[in-house]
């Protein structure tokens, strides 16, 4: 079984690295973005039977800082 965790800086916190893409997006000439966000993805393979909350357990103590983060979870 496969899962899939998307993380994103929470809306209100800086991100250095969105910032950085919209720039240089705009150097190379894609002058219709506004803005960036950058973002994670972590695929995790998992033995049949692991559910949902033991991904969100996963997400809460390692996979997301979520001070600043949020995530969401795909099964």
């Amino acid at each position: 079984m496969k899962a899939k965790v998307y993380v994103m800086l929470k809306e209100g916190v800086l991100d250095p690295q969105g910032a950085a893409v919209k720039h240089a997006l705009g150097a190379l000439g894609f002058d219709g973005v506004e803005d960036v966000r950058q973002g994670k993805v972590i695929e995790l393979d998992l033995a049949n039977g692991t559910t949902e909350a033991t991904v969100r357990e996963m997400c809460e103590k390692l996979l997301a800082n979520t001070v600043i983060e949020s995530y969401r979870i795909e099964m």
